[in-house]
């Protein structure tokens, strides 16, 4: 099996706007998000398909995205943040964290690319307030 774009990025070999890791898991921000901090939450473990996670890991998992989700509210100015699940993309476990205004700000349609400087830029604002 050929490596996906989670596993390069967890082992190092594609760059990412890292936000948070622990030994399971890793935060990072989305290179073509809905709004600016657009976070992906993976499992470092490749594991396909979100329902074949052992019970610890699909906690520590769901646990990680709720600790997350305040800084990343505090950081974007959000009025809540939208969690997705699809999985299809990217055949790697992870949770979508998306700070959102209104209902049609989770429209993957309004994706776009964000340059390196847009994602460096609210990746330190996200990091400042999970190290408050």
């Amino acid at each position: 099996m050929n490596k996906c774009i989670f596993c390069e990025i967890r082992d190092g070999e594609c760059p990412a706007h890292i936000i948070w890791e622990d030994e399971k898991l890793l935060a990072f921000l989305d290179a073509h998000p809905f709004n600016p901090g657009h976070t992906l939450l993976v499992t470092k473990k490749h594991v396909d398909d979100i329902f074949d996670l052992d019970d610890e890991l699909y906690s520590s998992l769901f646990l990680a995205a709720k600790q997350l989700s305040e800084p990343l509210k505090k950081a974007t100015n959000a009025k809540r943040i939208g969690v997705a699940i699809e999985g299809l993309s990217v055949p790697h476990v992870h949770i979508h964290l998306v700070p959102i205004r209104k209902a049609s700000d989770l429209n993957p349609q309004r994706a776009k690319d964000a340059s390196d400087e847009e994602l460096a830029e609210i990746c330190e604002k996200i990091r400042k307030e999970i190290s408050e």
